[in-house]
């Protein structure tokens, strides 16, 4: 890497990327809390207005699969901005919506398009000394996962002061400028030449040969599958007896995991001197105590907030470990590298999220505690498959 590309110490360019990144994954979410509002709104079936959701998901999913793919073969400086001016028109479709329709149409705009963000991560692993990737991947990765936790309280919280809509003006307000403000500031990074449909031939043969993407991606997908579970039945858990909380508390009760979201930065660093795989296995055990100090917040909500916060922190550090060592396999190749490891992540987050409904109504409690502590372990037979995984002799790199 050219030393004169190093943005690791332009803080003002590192906050605008992280808030991007926070904005563009917060996106997703905003309907969450919002479906009995859309429903009055609307006057329709709450059925229906919870497909948005769904909708949100499987668009996003195909921007991961599709769109963050192109990263490594046009200029990421411009392709960056453009994504987010897309998600913020979806965004204003959302806030202009006067039926279902209109609305599902902003969200799959804005799913498709709010990949910027894993755009944007690749970017950066280029223009920063190697030193100081894992570092500067936490700090944007802390903007992106508080995005995420601080959508739902503030959508729903705007929504109990102004309207519904009111998120999706202001999120697409903030798009705006922040995407205006990003366009001549990102760095330039060299691009290679390929095809759109090389693409996915090459991202075939970086899974036959890249064994530790493969490992990675599994384990990123099990951790976060177990987190999805907790998305899944909070509502469910703490709205009935013994808690019967109102949506707002709900709400309040998962800003704890920000705590977590912050560690990535700390994670980072520590990341960058070689520590991934004891990172990777004190994570794996916070998850593991996680799920058991919720199975007691069961009927303590204090116990299942501690539970709560930690299983945050445990998600941030392994996800954070997972992408500093995918970004070492092949650098040519980190848009097509993150886009397989994203898409892993969030198909173990969608499986967790029906997992989770599924162990409520079959198990309860007790049986959704179990299904998350089950995922933790098979995250855990992944890590040790990659642990003892000797590299095979990496490819030339233009034949990837």
């Amino acid at each position: 890497m050219n030393a004169s590309l190093d943005i690791s110490h332009n803080k003002m360019l590192l906050w605008l990327m992280a808030m991007a990144c926070g904005l563009c994954a917060g996106a997703n979410y905003y309907c969450q809390p919002l479906i009995a509002s859309i429903q009055h709104s609307f006057q329709i079936p709450q059925s229906q207005v919870a497909l948005t959701v769904t909708f949100a998901q499987i668009s996003y999913a195909l921007g991961l699969l599709f769109i963050v793919p192109l990263g490594d073969i046009v200029n990421k400086a411009k392709f960056i901005p453009l994504l987010m001016f897309g998600a913020a028109i979806g965004l204003g479709l959302c806030a202009l919506s006067t039926n279902l329709y209109m609305l599902w149409i902003g969200t799959i705009i804005t799913g498709l398009f709010s990949v910027a963000a894993q755009v944007l991560i690749p970017l950066v692993t280029l223009a920063v000394r190697p030193e100081k990737t894992g570092a500067v991947v936490g700090f944007l990765m802390s903007g992106l996962l508080v995005g995420i936790l601080l959508s739902t309280s503030l959508s729903g919280l705007l929504s109990n002061l102004i309207h519904w809509k009111a998120i999706y003006v202001l999120s697409a307000v903030l798009m705006l400028i922040i995407a205006l403000l990003l366009k001549t500031r990102l760095p330039r990074v060299s691009i290679i030449q390929m095809t759109y449909l090389k693409i996915f031939q090459s991202m075939g043969r970086l899974l036959k040969q890249e064994r530790r993407l493969v490992y990675r991606s599994l384990i990123g997908g099990c951790v976060f599958a177990a987190m999805s579970m907790l998305f899944s039945t909070i509502a469910m858990l703490l709205t009935q007896p013994p808690f019967n909380l109102a949506d707002v508390w709900v709400g309040i009760v998962t800003l704890v995991g920000v705590f977590g979201a912050l560690s990535t930065q700390w994670v980072g660093r520590l990341a960058d001197q070689g520590n991934n795989t004891i990172l990777t296995w004190v994570g794996c055990t916070i998850l593991a105590i996680s799920w058991g100090l919720l199975y007691i917040g069961g009927n303590s909500l204090g116990f299942y907030t501690i539970g709560y916060g930690l299983i945050s922190l445990g998600l941030a550090m392994v996800h954070s470990c997972n992408q500093n060592i995918i970004f070492q396999l092949n650098p040519i190749a980190r848009s097509r590298i993150n886009s397989i490891y994203m898409t892993s992540y969030f198909i173990g987050g969608a499986c967790g999220s029906a997992l989770g409904v599924f162990a409520w109504h079959h198990g309860g409690w007790p049986m959704t505690c179990l299904t998350g502590l089950s995922l933790v372990f098979a995250a855990a037979i992944f890590i040790l498959f990659d642990q003892f995984h000797r590299p095979q002799p990496k490819a030339n790199a233009e034949s990837i």
